[in-house]
């Protein structure tokens, strides 16, 4: 293989994001974008100067986009290059790719499952879909390292899998909060409770992160909108049998058993031997789990925090820092009436783990 270079045709939020995994892992890159600034150091002045010598040609435009960027490109690529996309929908892509590049330059389909905002927040693993070409088999196993060398883990799947299931996360999960940020749903209410915060953050993620994607992921994924009327029929059943009950409708008869397969208020029991502590214990782990998740969230922090600091040239230790740091997870704790000199030595551990990050 020749060079390692990376060539990035489209410099918005998610292609400077990328660029900065890329600058991190110590690989050189170039970035054309005529709708956005990109930096001196990283610029390319024309298509032909951003392909020149790149072994990884990575297309960085909204989906909508895709086939004129790729038939702007193809004269400038030759069958020593992986062409790659980052679309959230893969059919798509996969029928473009198939249309302009063929069998004559190599491409692969790919879908990073992160975006600006992760990226950050230093959240991890970053994991990417890859969904290989028949007819460029190497595309894909070049794609694999290029994305595990940015510390990536690599999922593999066809596209119609891969939209298949977006459809009933992805899109879904957008069409939700866009349904209820049109129904007013407000994500700062003080008094909200425990539930409704999760599906706040959601909110939150899907406006700051990639609220600008909704109207391709609804669009542009084939199985998008039978998930979509899938969700509606059984919102709609719910709405019914919640207006039934409340005007006093009769209860099916049948008993408890026969109630509960035909009710659509029923929801499944957590377990038929004490559900009470079957259900704290759920939570337990599903709060652990985020727990760790967000330990190595902070670890990730930690090391950026190094690299700063000794750009600086200012000591990993901190003593200052460290000592206000356990003065305000006490005052924390206090308020949230939980033992204060436990927390602190929560947090000692902590931080002692972000020593060793930072060494």
């Amino acid at each position: 293989m020749m060079s390692q270079s990376v060539a990035l045709l489209g410099y918005g939020r998610f292609g400077r994001a990328l660029g900065q995994l890329f600058a991190e892992a110590g690989m050189a890159h170039r970035a054309y974008d005529e709708r956005a600034e990109v930096p001196r150091e990283f610029r390319a002045a024309s298509l032909h100067d951003l392909t020149k010598g790149a072994a990884f040609v990575i297309v960085a435009v909204p989906v909508p986009r895709m086939r004129s960027a790729l038939l702007d490109l193809r004269p400038h690529l030759d069958a020593s290059q992986v062409v790659l996309d980052v679309g959230s929908v893969k059919v798509l892509p996969e029928t473009i790719f198939t249309d302009v590049l063929g069998e004559a330059i190599p491409w692969c389909g790919t879908h990073p499952l992160f975006g600006p905002l992760s990226l950050a927040l230093a959240e991890r693993p970053l994991r990417v879909v890859i969904c290989p070409a028949k007819a460029h088999p190497e595309a894909a196993a070049r794609a694999r390292w290029l994305y595990e060398r940015i510390g990536c883990e690599v999922i593999v799947q066809t596209p119609e899998g891969h939209d298949r299931v977006m459809a009933h996360t992805h899109a879904l999960t957008f069409f939700v909060a866009k349904g209820m940020i049109d129904a007013g749903a407000a994500t700062t209410v003080p008094f909200a409770p425990p539930s409704f915060q999760a599906i706040s953050r959601t909110i939150e993620t899907v406006r700051s992160d990639a609220g600008h994607l909704f109207a391709a992921i609804a669009r542009d994924n084939p199985f998008a909108p039978e998930a979509r009327k899938e969700l509606v029929r059984a919102l709609t059943a719910i709405d019914t049998a919640l207006d039934a009950e409340t005007a006093g409708v009769d209860e099916p008869e049948g008993g408890a058993e026969a109630q509960a397969r035909v009710d659509p208020l029923a929801i499944p029991d957590l377990g038929r031997q004490s559900p009470d502590l079957k259900e704290a214990r759920d939570h337990i782990d599903a709060i652990d789990g985020e727990i760790v998740r967000l330990l190595a969230q902070r670890m990730q922090l930690s090391q950026r925090a190094a690299r700063a600091k000794a750009a600086l040239g200012a000591p990993v230790l901190d003593g200052a820092r460290e000592a206000e740091l356990l003065a305000a997870r006490r005052q924390w704790a206090a308020t949230s009436k939980i033992d204060p000199d436990a927390v602190a030595d929560v947090f000692r551990a902590v931080l002692t783990m972000s020593r060793r990050a930072q060494g």
